[in-house]
Protein backbone atom coordinates (compact mmCIF):
# COMPACT_ATOMS: atom_id res chain seq x y z
CA UNK A 1 0.00 0.00 0.00
CA UNK A 2 2.93 2.17 -0.04
CA UNK A 3 2.76 5.09 -2.36
CA UNK A 4 5.81 7.24 -2.77
CA UNK A 5 5.39 11.36 -2.47
CA UNK A 6 5.07 11.21 -6.25
CA UNK A 7 3.02 9.54 -6.54
CA UNK A 8 0.57 10.51 -4.05
CA UNK A 9 0.76 14.05 -5.48
CA UNK A 10 -0.38 12.20 -9.08
CA UNK A 11 -3.46 10.83 -7.64
CA UNK A 12 -4.60 14.01 -5.11
CA UNK A 13 -4.26 16.40 -7.90
CA UNK A 14 -7.02 14.49 -9.46
CA UNK A 15 -9.36 14.53 -6.69
CA UNK A 16 -12.63 16.77 -7.87
CA UNK A 17 -13.31 18.58 -4.37
CA UNK A 18 -14.87 21.33 -6.34
CA UNK A 19 -18.25 22.21 -5.93
CA UNK A 20 -18.84 23.57 -9.45
CA UNK A 21 -22.61 24.31 -9.07
CA UNK A 22 -23.36 24.36 -5.27
CA UNK A 23 -26.04 25.85 -2.86
CA UNK A 24 -26.32 29.35 -2.34
CA UNK A 25 -23.66 31.59 -4.86
CA UNK A 26 -20.76 28.44 -3.97
CA UNK A 27 -18.97 27.36 -7.21
CA UNK A 28 -15.32 26.71 -6.52
CA UNK A 29 -15.19 24.91 -3.46
CA UNK A 30 -12.49 26.92 -2.10
CA UNK A 31 -10.07 24.11 -1.87
CA UNK A 32 -6.23 24.36 -0.87
CA UNK A 33 -4.81 20.74 -1.72
CA UNK A 34 -2.50 22.25 -3.89
CA UNK A 35 -1.01 24.26 -0.51
CA UNK A 36 -0.74 20.22 0.74
CA UNK A 37 1.19 18.95 -1.98
CA UNK A 38 4.84 17.99 -1.20
CA UNK A 39 7.65 20.13 -2.29
CA UNK A 40 7.61 22.81 -4.64
CA UNK A 41 4.52 22.93 -6.90
CA UNK A 42 2.60 24.82 -9.39
CA UNK A 43 -1.13 24.43 -11.32
CA UNK A 44 -3.84 26.01 -13.26
CA UNK A 45 -6.93 25.21 -14.64
CA UNK A 46 -10.46 25.96 -15.53
CA UNK A 47 -13.96 24.24 -15.28
CA UNK A 48 -16.95 24.67 -17.52
CA UNK A 49 -20.01 24.80 -16.28
CA UNK A 50 -23.50 23.78 -18.65
CA UNK A 51 -26.67 23.67 -16.90
CA UNK A 52 -30.03 23.16 -18.05
CA UNK A 53 -32.59 25.21 -15.67
CA UNK A 54 -36.24 24.57 -17.03
CA UNK A 55 -39.61 24.36 -15.02
CA UNK A 56 -43.14 26.58 -15.11
CA UNK A 57 -44.69 29.74 -13.59
CA UNK A 58 -47.49 29.50 -11.17
CA UNK A 59 -50.61 31.34 -10.28
CA UNK A 60 -51.33 33.73 -8.42
CA UNK A 61 -48.47 35.54 -10.14
CA UNK A 62 -48.08 33.23 -13.52
CA UNK A 63 -50.46 30.48 -15.00
CA UNK A 64 -48.58 27.27 -15.35
CA UNK A 65 -46.68 28.20 -18.10
CA UNK A 66 -43.08 26.85 -19.10
CA UNK A 67 -40.15 28.26 -18.42
CA UNK A 68 -37.52 27.94 -20.73
CA UNK A 69 -33.89 26.95 -20.14
CA UNK A 70 -32.86 30.62 -17.54
CA UNK A 71 -29.25 28.77 -16.49
CA UNK A 72 -26.53 30.42 -18.36
CA UNK A 73 -22.93 28.68 -19.25
CA UNK A 74 -20.41 30.15 -17.62
CA UNK A 75 -16.54 29.25 -16.33
CA UNK A 76 -14.14 29.82 -13.80
CA UNK A 77 -10.23 29.57 -13.49
CA UNK A 78 -7.77 28.25 -10.90
CA UNK A 79 -4.69 28.73 -9.75
CA UNK A 80 -1.90 28.08 -7.39
CA UNK A 81 1.60 28.13 -6.45
CA UNK A 82 3.15 26.14 -3.41
CA UNK A 83 6.94 26.68 -2.32
CA UNK A 84 8.55 24.94 0.28
CA UNK A 85 11.25 27.45 1.68
CA UNK A 86 12.65 25.45 4.19
CA UNK A 87 12.02 21.67 5.89
CA UNK A 88 9.24 23.45 8.18
CA UNK A 89 8.07 26.52 6.49
CA UNK A 90 5.75 26.65 3.00
CA UNK A 91 4.44 29.59 0.91
CA UNK A 92 1.34 29.63 -0.73
CA UNK A 93 -0.49 31.63 -2.98
CA UNK A 94 -4.09 30.67 -4.29
CA UNK A 95 -6.49 31.65 -6.78
CA UNK A 96 -10.25 31.08 -7.29
CA UNK A 97 -13.27 32.51 -8.10
CA UNK A 98 -15.53 30.88 -5.18
CA UNK A 99 -18.98 32.76 -5.69
CA UNK A 100 -21.08 33.78 -8.46
CA UNK A 101 -24.05 33.33 -10.28
CA UNK A 102 -25.52 33.67 -14.08
CA UNK A 103 -28.77 33.54 -14.85
CA UNK A 104 -31.35 34.42 -17.84
CA UNK A 105 -34.75 34.07 -18.00
CA UNK A 106 -36.23 34.35 -21.34
CA UNK A 107 -37.48 37.90 -22.43
CA UNK A 108 -40.98 36.49 -23.40
CA UNK A 109 -44.15 38.17 -21.51
CA UNK A 110 -45.41 36.31 -18.37
CA UNK A 111 -43.72 36.06 -14.73
CA UNK A 112 -40.28 36.48 -15.51
CA UNK A 113 -40.24 38.80 -19.14
CA UNK A 114 -41.91 41.22 -20.20
CA UNK A 115 -41.85 40.50 -23.85
CA UNK A 116 -38.46 43.14 -24.51
CA UNK A 117 -36.23 42.01 -21.33
CA UNK A 118 -35.72 38.72 -18.65
CA UNK A 119 -34.73 38.64 -15.68
CA UNK A 120 -31.38 38.22 -14.98
CA UNK A 121 -28.45 38.16 -12.60
CA UNK A 122 -24.65 38.04 -12.92
CA UNK A 123 -22.26 37.92 -9.43
CA UNK A 124 -18.41 38.13 -10.05
CA UNK A 125 -15.98 36.82 -7.28
CA UNK A 126 -12.26 36.66 -7.31
CA UNK A 127 -9.97 35.44 -4.33
CA UNK A 128 -6.11 35.64 -3.46
CA UNK A 129 -4.98 33.58 -0.93
CA UNK A 130 -1.44 33.84 0.75
CA UNK A 131 -0.41 31.22 3.13
CA UNK A 132 2.10 30.33 5.62
CA UNK A 133 2.61 26.94 6.92
CA UNK A 134 4.54 25.16 10.16
CA UNK A 135 5.52 21.60 9.56
CA UNK A 136 7.43 21.07 13.26
CA UNK A 137 7.24 17.32 12.23
CA UNK A 138 7.00 15.35 8.83
CA UNK A 139 3.39 14.55 10.08
CA UNK A 140 1.78 17.55 11.01
CA UNK A 141 1.37 21.04 9.11
CA UNK A 142 -0.68 24.39 10.73
CA UNK A 143 -1.22 27.21 8.47
CA UNK A 144 -2.84 30.25 7.96
CA UNK A 145 -2.91 33.52 5.72
CA UNK A 146 -4.98 36.76 4.69
CA UNK A 147 -7.81 36.80 2.20
CA UNK A 148 -8.38 39.29 -0.33
CA UNK A 149 -11.51 39.15 -1.84
CA UNK A 150 -13.76 41.34 -4.60
CA UNK A 151 -16.94 41.45 -5.26
CA UNK A 152 -19.90 43.04 -7.47
CA UNK A 153 -23.01 41.74 -9.37
CA UNK A 154 -26.08 43.32 -11.04
CA UNK A 155 -29.67 41.87 -11.32
CA UNK A 156 -32.64 43.01 -13.50
CA UNK A 157 -36.18 41.52 -12.55
CA UNK A 158 -39.07 41.87 -15.06
CA UNK A 159 -42.33 40.24 -14.96
CA UNK A 160 -45.43 39.58 -13.49
CA UNK A 161 -43.49 37.20 -10.80
CA UNK A 162 -42.54 40.59 -9.52
CA UNK A 163 -45.62 42.25 -10.29
CA UNK A 164 -45.03 43.89 -13.34
CA UNK A 165 -43.21 46.97 -14.25
CA UNK A 166 -44.85 49.46 -11.74
CA UNK A 167 -43.99 47.27 -9.09
CA UNK A 168 -40.73 45.56 -8.60
CA UNK A 169 -40.81 44.24 -12.56
CA UNK A 170 -39.25 46.90 -13.51
CA UNK A 171 -36.38 46.81 -10.82
CA UNK A 172 -32.57 46.86 -12.22
CA UNK A 173 -29.35 47.14 -9.71
CA UNK A 174 -25.69 47.58 -10.03
CA UNK A 175 -23.37 46.73 -7.27
CA UNK A 176 -19.99 48.23 -7.68
CA UNK A 177 -16.47 46.32 -7.87
CA UNK A 178 -15.78 46.22 -4.11
CA UNK A 179 -12.69 44.76 -2.16
CA UNK A 180 -11.98 43.75 1.44
CA UNK A 181 -10.12 40.82 3.31
CA UNK A 182 -10.56 38.04 5.47
CA UNK A 183 -8.46 35.03 6.54
CA UNK A 184 -7.73 31.49 6.44
CA UNK A 185 -6.68 28.59 9.13
CA UNK A 186 -6.35 24.79 9.22
CA UNK A 187 -3.81 22.15 10.13
CA UNK A 188 -3.21 18.85 8.34
CA UNK A 189 -2.21 15.62 9.43
CA UNK A 190 -0.70 12.96 7.34
CA UNK A 191 1.64 9.58 7.43
CA UNK A 192 2.97 9.81 4.05
CA UNK A 193 3.96 6.06 4.25
CA UNK A 194 0.27 5.29 3.28
CA UNK A 195 -0.60 8.67 1.52
CA UNK A 196 -3.19 9.23 4.67
CA UNK A 197 -3.97 12.70 5.11
CA UNK A 198 -6.64 14.76 6.90
CA UNK A 199 -6.85 18.49 6.89
CA UNK A 200 -9.54 21.19 8.21
CA UNK A 201 -9.17 24.21 7.07
CA UNK A 202 -11.69 27.31 8.16
CA UNK A 203 -12.38 30.68 6.20
CA UNK A 204 -13.83 33.59 7.61
CA UNK A 205 -16.50 35.26 6.32
CA UNK A 206 -15.11 38.89 4.63
CA UNK A 207 -17.71 42.06 4.78
CA UNK A 208 -17.97 44.14 2.13
CA UNK A 209 -19.46 47.50 1.66
CA UNK A 210 -20.62 47.91 -1.68
CA UNK A 211 -21.90 51.31 -3.55
CA UNK A 212 -24.96 50.43 -4.88
CA UNK A 213 -27.40 52.06 -8.08
CA UNK A 214 -30.93 51.37 -8.02
CA UNK A 215 -33.38 52.09 -10.48
CA UNK A 216 -36.94 51.53 -10.73
CA UNK A 217 -39.82 51.80 -14.00
CA UNK A 218 -37.29 50.45 -16.17
CA UNK A 219 -34.66 53.19 -15.78
CA UNK A 220 -37.17 56.06 -15.37
CA UNK A 221 -36.50 56.13 -11.31
CA UNK A 222 -32.93 56.74 -11.08
CA UNK A 223 -32.23 57.15 -6.93
CA UNK A 224 -29.10 58.22 -5.64
CA UNK A 225 -26.33 55.80 -5.12
CA UNK A 226 -25.98 54.00 -1.73
CA UNK A 227 -24.28 51.67 -0.19
CA UNK A 228 -24.89 47.86 0.63
CA UNK A 229 -23.34 45.95 3.10
CA UNK A 230 -22.79 42.08 1.19
CA UNK A 231 -20.80 39.58 3.68
CA UNK A 232 -20.06 36.37 2.22
CA UNK A 233 -20.10 33.37 4.11
CA UNK A 234 -17.30 31.65 6.59
CA UNK A 235 -17.08 28.03 5.73
CA UNK A 236 -15.25 24.95 6.68
CA UNK A 237 -13.67 21.94 4.65
CA UNK A 238 -12.55 18.72 5.41
CA UNK A 239 -10.09 16.88 3.37
CA UNK A 240 -9.68 12.90 4.17
CA UNK A 241 -7.59 10.69 1.88
CA UNK A 242 -5.90 7.31 2.21
CA UNK A 243 -4.12 4.51 0.27
CA UNK A 244 -6.58 1.71 0.21
CA UNK A 245 -4.06 -0.60 -2.00
CA UNK A 246 -1.52 -0.52 -4.12
CA UNK A 247 -1.46 3.07 -5.81
CA UNK A 248 -5.00 3.62 -4.98
CA UNK A 249 -6.56 5.91 -2.94
CA UNK A 250 -10.14 6.48 -1.27
CA UNK A 251 -10.59 9.94 -0.78
CA UNK A 252 -13.85 12.65 0.82
CA UNK A 253 -14.15 16.14 0.98
CA UNK A 254 -16.61 17.69 2.88
CA UNK A 255 -17.85 21.37 3.27
CA UNK A 256 -19.77 23.29 5.41
CA UNK A 257 -21.29 26.95 4.16
CA UNK A 258 -23.05 29.41 6.48
CA UNK A 259 -25.57 30.34 3.82
CA UNK A 260 -28.41 31.21 6.45
CA UNK A 261 -26.71 33.80 7.57
CA UNK A 262 -26.57 35.60 4.17
CA UNK A 263 -28.47 38.46 2.55
CA UNK A 264 -28.37 40.98 0.16
CA UNK A 265 -30.64 43.91 1.47
CA UNK A 266 -30.53 47.01 -1.29
CA UNK A 267 -31.97 50.27 0.26
CA UNK A 268 -34.11 51.55 -1.97
CA UNK A 269 -35.50 47.87 -2.62
CA UNK A 270 -36.21 47.34 1.07
CA UNK A 271 -38.36 50.30 1.71
CA UNK A 272 -40.64 49.85 -1.26
CA UNK A 273 -40.52 46.18 -1.35
CA UNK A 274 -39.94 45.20 2.51
CA UNK A 275 -37.91 42.55 0.61
CA UNK A 276 -34.77 41.52 0.75
CA UNK A 277 -32.98 40.91 -3.06
CA UNK A 278 -31.39 37.80 -2.33
CA UNK A 279 -31.67 35.11 0.78
CA UNK A 280 -31.26 31.65 1.89
CA UNK A 281 -33.12 29.99 4.80
CA UNK A 282 -30.25 27.15 5.56
CA UNK A 283 -27.07 26.39 5.54
CA UNK A 284 -25.14 24.05 2.84
CA UNK A 285 -23.91 20.89 3.39
CA UNK A 286 -21.56 19.35 0.78
CA UNK A 287 -19.74 15.58 0.04
CA UNK A 288 -17.43 13.85 -2.00
CA UNK A 289 -15.79 10.62 -2.24
CA UNK A 290 -14.37 8.59 -4.23
CA UNK A 291 -11.33 6.98 -5.67
CA UNK A 292 -8.06 7.40 -7.32
CA UNK A 293 -5.90 4.68 -8.89
CA UNK A 294 -2.56 4.91 -10.75
CA UNK A 295 -2.82 2.51 -13.80
CA UNK A 296 1.12 2.77 -14.73
CA UNK A 297 4.13 5.47 -15.17
CA UNK A 298 2.12 7.76 -17.09
CA UNK A 299 -1.87 7.37 -16.57
CA UNK A 300 -3.96 7.43 -13.58
CA UNK A 301 -7.71 8.31 -13.08
CA UNK A 302 -10.26 8.80 -10.63
CA UNK A 303 -13.91 8.00 -9.89
CA UNK A 304 -16.29 10.22 -7.16
CA UNK A 305 -19.98 10.78 -6.56
CA UNK A 306 -20.72 14.38 -4.58
CA UNK A 307 -24.28 15.85 -2.61
CA UNK A 308 -25.02 18.80 -2.28
CA UNK A 309 -27.56 19.71 0.80
CA UNK A 310 -28.94 23.16 -0.93
CA UNK A 311 -29.72 26.34 1.14
CA UNK A 312 -33.02 26.14 2.14
CA UNK A 313 -36.31 25.53 -0.39
CA UNK A 314 -38.31 27.81 -1.56
CA UNK A 315 -35.41 29.44 -3.23
CA UNK A 316 -34.58 32.78 -4.87
CA UNK A 317 -35.87 33.12 -8.53
CA UNK A 318 -32.24 33.99 -9.47
CA UNK A 319 -31.39 30.58 -8.59
CA UNK A 320 -34.06 27.83 -8.75
CA UNK A 321 -32.20 24.37 -7.68
CA UNK A 322 -32.10 22.83 -4.24
CA UNK A 323 -28.64 20.90 -4.43
CA UNK A 324 -27.64 18.21 -6.84
CA UNK A 325 -26.34 14.55 -6.78
CA UNK A 326 -23.48 14.30 -8.86
CA UNK A 327 -21.33 11.47 -10.33
CA UNK A 328 -17.36 12.23 -12.25
CA UNK A 329 -14.61 10.84 -13.85
CA UNK A 330 -11.09 11.74 -14.17
CA UNK A 331 -7.98 11.06 -16.17
CA UNK A 332 -4.79 12.02 -16.42
CA UNK A 333 -1.52 11.87 -18.27
CA UNK A 334 1.89 12.45 -16.83
CA UNK A 335 4.43 12.59 -19.76
CA UNK A 336 6.94 12.71 -16.63
CA UNK A 337 7.51 12.54 -12.99
CA UNK A 338 7.35 16.48 -12.43
CA UNK A 339 4.38 17.51 -14.53
CA UNK A 340 0.85 16.01 -15.59
CA UNK A 341 -2.39 17.35 -17.77
CA UNK A 342 -5.65 16.05 -16.27
CA UNK A 343 -8.85 16.51 -17.58
CA UNK A 344 -12.51 15.33 -15.98
CA UNK A 345 -16.80 15.41 -16.48
CA UNK A 346 -19.18 15.47 -13.92
CA UNK A 347 -22.34 14.92 -14.47
CA UNK A 348 -25.06 16.67 -11.87
CA UNK A 349 -28.89 15.75 -11.07
CA UNK A 350 -30.24 19.35 -10.05
CA UNK A 351 -32.82 19.49 -7.22
CA UNK A 352 -36.02 19.90 -7.59
CA UNK A 353 -36.93 23.65 -6.08
CA UNK A 354 -39.75 26.12 -5.48
CA UNK A 355 -38.88 29.56 -6.57
CA UNK A 356 -39.83 32.47 -4.68
CA UNK A 357 -39.99 36.38 -4.80
CA UNK A 358 -41.59 38.16 -1.13
CA UNK A 359 -42.61 35.28 0.08
CA UNK A 360 -44.71 33.85 -2.71
CA UNK A 361 -43.80 31.19 -4.54
CA UNK A 362 -43.82 31.72 -8.07
CA UNK A 363 -42.23 28.90 -10.14
CA UNK A 364 -41.35 24.96 -10.16
CA UNK A 365 -38.38 23.98 -11.39
CA UNK A 366 -37.96 20.04 -11.35
CA UNK A 367 -35.79 17.25 -12.97
CA UNK A 368 -32.69 19.34 -14.12
CA UNK A 369 -29.57 18.68 -14.81
CA UNK A 370 -25.86 20.64 -15.26
CA UNK A 371 -22.70 19.16 -17.14
CA UNK A 372 -19.32 20.13 -15.65
CA UNK A 373 -16.26 19.79 -17.55
CA UNK A 374 -12.71 20.79 -16.34
CA UNK A 375 -8.78 20.56 -17.07
CA UNK A 376 -5.81 21.29 -14.90
CA UNK A 377 -2.01 21.18 -15.36
CA UNK A 378 0.39 20.80 -13.28
CA UNK A 379 3.83 21.25 -12.37
CA UNK A 380 6.63 19.76 -9.55
CA UNK A 381 9.72 21.97 -9.51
Amino acid sequence: MKLTAIHSAILLSLIPTTATFAAGLDRSGQSISAFLQPGNYAEAGFTIIDPTIEGKDLPPRGSNKSVSDMGEDYYFPTAAVKVQATDQISLGLLYDQPFGADSQYSTDAGAFGDGKQGTGVEVKTNNITALIGYQPTENWNVYAGPVYQTVKAKVSLRGAAYGGPTAVGGYDIALKEDDAYGWLAGFAYSIPEIALKAAVTYRSEIKHEVETFETFGLGKLIFPSSTTEVTTPQSVNLDLQSGIAKNTLAFANIRWVHWSQFAVTPNVLKEKSKNNLIDYSDDQWSATVGLGHKFNAKWSGTAAVGWDSGAGNPVTTLGPIEGYWSVGLGGQYSPAENYFIAAGVRYLWLGDAQAQTGGTVVGSFEDNTAIAYGMKIGYRF
